[in-house]
């Protein structure tokens, strides 16, 4: 279609009639003499325009409550596309604000409702637009903090949120929140496709077909059918679903609203329920941080073990209990969890049958789980929940629910998966092979540490001692763009390392590779690669894939003296969850892990490090930020009192 000027500049005659007065509301405000006197006028001017919005005068003193969301794109009435969202997992977000809101409303109380809407890691992977992802987690929980506080008269506050960057961040939000109420709503799941592939798989088509294993046709059609419903975080336990976990799991959550199919009568009933508990929760006058303490973040820690959640959580449960005033988890309290936890949990992309979300929540999700930890003395079921309730007294109320027995009968009859496949009890868990998920390696490449999911590495590769170890020469890059290169031409062979360095957040923002993890998995010799980065993964890569590396290369970590053609020696133990990642030889010699530490400290960094020529300047300064408030494994917040520090001392050097 070609659009001349006239259809741009030009307008139907019939719009010129415009007018400059109008009625206004009929009523009056309920206000008194005290008010007028001594209320801020802010408050005053707030209610006149909540009536020129149409608000009934009569009920504008009832009390005020802000609903946040993430929502993003334009729904048409009977849900067709007018404007697209970033992703699926905000499209639908608007119809659970407009469940809460409505019940407020009819609870006599004001509903207000705002957003900002998030990216997808997902359609940024390989892109330019992955440097922004990480980042935009701090920004929008500063944009949230401030609309939060830009309604002063607010009496609490529901957040509505899916997605990977932007749950995060709408819970760093929530947890600022102090002494006011607030509750949290996963935005859920999308459906499996009844004949297709999940959104994780779907996601390595062009590494498949560059590698001839599938058609152009199949591509095609797979591709367009793997989100199989309109709304609704994917399908696998990547970071959008272990962060709904995680919300439940600190208690910021209903019990059982995390993973709900997206769309859903069930799925909406969370959103008025979750309206009634904030409102409860202001009757009671209890706050976020009655909910929110280092004993509810424990907890999530826990669950996160227990799901064998996303790496990525590693950064972002830090973040939350920052942004709550309370201590930050170090990675030895990581590994201390995960050596106490036993994964329960079978779900995509972990396996070993790897059940979609969906199935998890219908088997009992976040509560199912719990119950088992709670029989193993793992979980403080003396904490507070929003639903006003201890975690103690929600789990009874779970165990003895007809929603538990009704929806887990559901899972055995509609798809012919036993509840108990899913969620296991220990025992059963153990039996079937079920590992805990997250290790944390060292060793003279990482002294500051960096992590693997270990229960991705392929089991073949594991010895009688249930230990990974492979030891290969240095393969080494400084973009992504020149690792999917190579990996793709045939330039990375087996036994190989590849270490892809200039990631981190001073590199690239901290980008997310599932590019280079999902392409080196159709390589017929992958399980035999490693990976060792700066960068982070996706929730679903698979592989024997160190990440966080610290310090980063461009932070000066040893890392970024590898050269081309070292030798890497990477040692996981998957029974004691400790492992190593180390330099062990050069194109002269082999040495030990020690020799390798001298052989490093007499090396000067590479010629070619440097960060990536598109990184934004906005995730710049990001990064410097993060860097002054305790990097990557303080969860790559904004410490003011670091940064003004820093600050401090520059100026006064200078």
């Amino acid at each position: 279609m070609t659009i001349d000027t006239s259809t741009v500049l030009d307008c139907s005659p019939d719009l010129y009639r415009v007018a400059t007065h109008a009625r206004g509301p009929a009523g009056t405000l309920p206000i008194s003499a005290e008010m007028l006197l001594n209320a801020p006028s802010g408050n005053l001017f707030g209610l006149t325009q909540n009536a020129g919005m149409g608000w009934e005068p009569a009920r504008l003193l009832d009390p005020e409550f802000l609903i946040l969301s993430t929502h993003g794109g334009l729904r048409a009435e009977d849900g067709t596309p007018i404007a697209l969202g970033f992703h699926s997992g905000h499209w639908e977000v608007g119809l659970l604000v407009e469940a809460a809101a409505r019940e407020l409303k009819q609870l006599h109380a004001v509903p207000f409702a705002g957003a900002c809407t998030d990216p997808c890691d997902g359609r940024t992977q390989g892109t330019t637009g992955m440097m922004d992802s990480l980042p935009y987690r701090n920004d929008a929980a500063t944009v949230l903090r401030r609309l939060m506080r830009s309604l002063p008269t607010r009496k609490g506050v529901l957040g509505i949120a899916t997605c990977d960057k932007g749950l995060p961040a709408m819970m760093m939000a929530l947890a600022s929140a102090g002494p006011l109420p607030a509750v949290l709503v996963p935005g859920g799941v999308t459906l499996l496709p009844e004949d297709g592939e999940d959104a994780g798989k779907v996601q390595t088509i062009g590494a498949r077909f560059a590698q001839q294993q599938i058609t152009l046709e199949y591509a095609a059609e797979v591709g367009c059918r793997a989100c199989a419903s309109p709304g609704g975080g994917c399908q696998f336990l990547g970071t959008a679903a272990t962060s709904q976990v995680i919300g439940e799991a600190l208690g910021l959550s209903l019990p059982h609203t995390a993973l709900a199919p997206s769309g859903h009568p069930i799925w909406l009933d969370a959103a008025r329920r979750s309206a009634r508990a904030l409102l409860r929760l202001h009757q009671l006058k209890a706050g976020v941080a009655d909910v929110l303490t280092d004993a509810a973040v424990r907890n999530a820690m826990v669950l996160h073990a227990a799901f064998g959640g996303s790496t990525n959580l590693l950064l972002h449960l830090p973040a939350i209990a920052f942004s709550a005033g309370l201590r930050r988890p170090t990675v030895d309290d990581w590994s201390a969890v995960n050596r106490a936890v036993p994964r329960l949990v079978d779900a995509l992309p972990n396996g070993p049958r790897g059940f979609a979300t969906v199935q998890v929540f219908l088997a009992g999700g976040v509560p199912e789980a719990m119950l088992e930890l709670r029989a193993a003395g793992l979980l403080d079921t003396s904490v507070r929940t929003v639903s006003g309730e201890t975690l103690d007294a929600c789990l009874d109320w779970w165990q003895q629910s007809e929603r538990r027995v009704a929806l887990r009968r559901q899972l055995q009859d509609q798809d012919g998966i036993d509840p108990d496949d899913v969620i296991m009890t220990r025992d059963r868990a153990r039996s079937q092979g079920l590992t805990a998920t997250v290790c944390f390696p060292m060793g003279n490449l990482a002294p500051e540490g960096s992590v693997i999911k270990s229960t991705a590495i392929d089991p073949s590769l594991i010895d009688e001692a249930n230990v990974y170890r492979h030891r290969g020469p240095a393969k080494v890059f400084i973009t992504e763009e020149a690792a999917i290169k190579a990996i793709k031409a045939g330039e990375v062979g087996h036994g190989d390392v590849v270490v892809l360095i200039c990631g981190g957040p001073q590199g690239a923002g901290m980008q997310e590779i599932y590019q280079v993890t999902s392409a080196l998995k159709q390589l017929p010799h992958c399980k035999h690669v490693a990976v060792v980065t700066d960068a982070r993964f996706s929730g679903v890569s698979t592989g024997a894939c160190v990440g966080h590396v610290s310090p980063e290369a461009l932070a000066g970590g040893p890392v970024g003296k590898v050269r081309e053609g070292d030798l890497i020696e990477i040692v996981i133990d998957r029974k004691r969850l400790t492992g190593s990642v180390d330099l062990v030889g050069d194109a002269e010699r082999i040495f030990d892990a020690d020799e390798g530490t001298k052989e490093l400290a007499r090396r000067g960094p590479r010629e070619d490090l440097r960060p990536h020529p598109a990184l934004p300047d906005d995730t710049r300064i990001w990064a410097a930020l993060v860097q002054a408030s305790g990097g990557v494994w303080g969860g790559c917040v904004f410490d003011p009192e670091r940064i003004v520090a820093a600050l401090r001392s520059g100026s006064a050097q200078n």
